[in-house]
């Protein structure tokens, strides 16, 4: 069974709409698991345009010891969150304040010191390091090397891409895929994905788990949030059940 992590972000994001406390990202949490969830993930952003500091502790609350994937950068305001905090698991994630959403994958050749630092202090206080990367062979070694025990890939040039275009960019997954679990690293994938869009990426060889949240909340406008998560599981499931 592939884990299907649920982003709330987007709930925070229109709860700071209106600057109010509705709606509540932890009560989001508790729902998303309630239908099925395997996960919750946020991303704590420099500038908090969604999430802020206060979410974390609230949803980790919630999660009572279930898994809570802290997105995140590496600087070291923010290692210093994830050492306090100790979440299950962080995504190390690029990040700039004029983009709207993340753009693309991290680069794990800028930086590398940092990174290992970062990677160290996680490991002192028990929590699993994945990084965010565009499905590119040389990512996946750096990735290893770096010692991440996951790598998420970045779905947005996937989803976004004419039909006709997206058989190769496919192949180039299951490469990264394959390279990946042959040197021990998880695979996950995650950004842009939809009920509708997420088939092929979900019965990529050894997916382990997926990250999805702008569709999902905004699935839940019709859906409800707990109809939103079922439909997208269903939608995991159809794809990666062998008949």
């Amino acid at each position: 069974m592939i884990r299907l992590h649920i982003n709330i972000d987007h709930v925070a994001t229109l709860r700071n709409q209106r600057d109010t406390d509705y709606p509540d990202p932890a009560e989001a949490a508790r729902l998303c698991m309630s239908a099925g969830a395997s996960g919750i993930t946020m991303h704590l952003r420099e500038d908090r345009r969604h999430i802020r500091d206060a979410d974390v502790w609230r949803v980790k609350e919630i999660l009572a010891g279930g898994v809570l994937n802290l997105e995140m950068a590496s600087t070291q305001e923010m290692s210093d969150i994830m050492a306090l905090l100790a979440p299950h698991t962080v995504t190390l994630v690029p990040e700039r304040r004029e983009e709207r959403t993340t753009e693309g994958g991290l680069d794990l050749s800028v930086g590398r010191e940092a990174l290992a630092r970062l990677t160290a202090r996680a490991a002192q206080v028990g929590t699993r390091v994945s990084v965010f990367i565009e499905p590119s062979l040389e990512q996946v070694r750096l990735a290893r090397e770096l010692g991440a025990v996951q790598v998420e890939f970045h779905t947005g040039h996937y989803c976004s891409a004419a039909q006709s275009e997206q058989p190769a960019l496919l192949g180039v997954f299951v490469q990264a895929a394959e390279l990946a679990h042959s040197l021990g690293l998880e695979v996950a994938a995650g950004h842009g994905l939809t009920a509708l869009n997420v088939g092929p990426i979900a019965a990529l060889p050894h997916m382990a788990e997926l990250n999805i949240g702008h569709s999902v909340i905004s699935d839940a406008v019709f859906h409800g949030l707990g109809g939103a998560v079922r439909r997208l599981q269903a939608a995991i499931t159809a794809a990666t059940v062998v008949g």
